[in-house]
């Protein structure tokens, strides 16, 4: 099996088109069943965000693999599959790997170097887990991935602006401190802009929410003066609010321009859109999207993103070196136990040849014997792991396997009992 990617971004596709193939809730769950339900699929974990949304699956036929997702992305995004192939990417084997840590690491972001994306992914895979479609290939990509990202904002200076989605959108908005806000939704992003409004010290923060005691909960959670209304109530709080930032998972808009008045700043961070473009034409309305932020003048320095992008490269050689140490590891082990019932026949057959010894000269045989055996073994089991990695590597294993006259089925044994574990 192989790790292949199949999505689409901001960076392959309009937002216009993000929008309507954004899959969210229960289409999620269903595209998450529907992948790994597919012919050749062992494993699927799904990344859906504001401005990406991709499969990663463990397959054993790249063309079937690519074929299958993209069917299935296009049925249940409604967005037709010859339209939606136009601007679909395809990562495989190490190329999907080195995906999945830039983007990790903030690389392959909107605003390069935010950190929110580590939680989006992690939250994708805690969903996969959660549902029973991952398995152990890509959960290992994809931890190791996140294990990446931390790594990369430890070293670098790559966050050190600290940007994200919600701070760059409201940057546009001038000085926060004293102003009225309305946060619409009470998810991830709507957390991290209650968060934000609270830092730049807005006088109030009220929170919009379809359910209600979710609401509550955020604005308890949060240290500037804030409360939670229901999303029914949303019309008048519109009416006093000086800031808005909306982010549900709604299907349909929110926020239409007859609840509008100005002036007031709105910032629409949901995909598809919460927010109704035609604001835009009434007087003291300013309306930002994600269609607005794809730059942002907080980006990081060329220097951190090199350096990034170098970790990720060692990143990437290192995992798929463990990836080929990993295939030759059953035949190692199934080597070693070979060694170690020869050397325990061989132990037995003296003890019965030699009943006069007592048990401290028993144990110093035995002791030497084993350790005679690991020496010699030592050398072509390590060797084996660090030529696997080479050109015709895969062969090294099979001339072990020759050489010891290892039973064939041993190392699929060794496996499968890994598995069960």
């Amino acid at each position: 099996m192989s790790i292949l990617v199949v999505g689409l971004s901001h960076r392959s596709a309009p937002v216009a088109l993000l929008e309507r193939a954004a899959v969210t809730g229960e289409r999620l769950v269903k595209l998450l069943h529907d992948v790994h339900g597919a012919p050749n699929v062992g494993g699927v974990v799904v990344v859906s965000t504001c401005n990406r949304i991709e499969v990663y699956a463990d397959v054993d036929k790249f063309h079937a693999g690519v074929s299958a997702i993209s069917e299935l992305l296009s049925r249940h995004s409604d967005v037709p599959l010859d339209e939606l192939s136009r601007h679909l990417y395809v990562h495989y084997e190490e190329r999907a790997v080195q995906h999945v840590f830039s983007v990790a690491c903030g690389l392959d972001s909107m605003v390069v170097g935010e950190g929110q994306i580590a939680g989006q992914l992690r939250t994708a895979l805690k969903l996969a887990q959660k549902y029973g479609t991952v398995d152990r290939a890509l959960n290992e990509a994809i931890q190791q991935a996140l294990r990446v990202g931390k790594r990369a904002r430890n070293e670098t200076g790559i966050d050190r602006a600290g940007a994200s989605l919600v701070s760059v959108g409201l940057s546009r908005a001038g000085s926060l401190e004293g102003r009225r806000a309305l946060v619409v939704g009470a998810g991830s992003m709507s957390s991290l802009a209650v968060a934000t409004l609270a830092r730049e010290g807005v006088g109030e923060i009220v929170i919009a929410n379809r359910t209600f005691e979710r609401g509550v909960r955020l604005a308890k959670a949060t240290e500037a003066p804030a409360r939670a209304i229901r999303l029914a109530d949303l019309r008048e709080a519109m009416a006093e609010a000086d800031i808005v930032v909306s982010c549900t998972g709604a299907t349909g808009l929110v926020i239409t321009p007859d609840m509008v008045r100005g002036p007031v700043f709105l910032l629409d961070l949901a995909l598809p859109h919460d927010v109704d473009r035609a604001v835009r034409d009434l007087p003291g309305v300013t309306l930002v999207g994600l269609d607005d932020l794809s730059e942002s003048d907080d980006a990081p320095a060329e220097a951190d993103t090199d350096a990034v992008r170098r970790i990720v490269c060692e990143e990437v050689k290192a995992f798929q070196l463990g990836l080929v140490a990993a295939t030759v590891a059953p035949t190692v082990v199934a080597l070693r136990s070979k060694a170690a019932e020869v050397v325990e026949a061989e132990l037995g057959r003296l003890g019965g040849r030699l009943p006069e010894l007592d048990d401290r000269a028993r144990q110093e045989i035995a002791q030497t014997v084993r350790r005679v055996v690991d020496k010699l073994l030592h050398a072509p089991t390590v060797r084996v792991k660090e030529l696997a990695g080479s050109p015709g590597g895969d062969t090294y294993a099979d001339a072990l396997r020759e050489l010891f006259d290892l039973d064939p089925k041993a190392p699929e044994s060794v496996i499968r009992a890994e598995d069960v574990l």
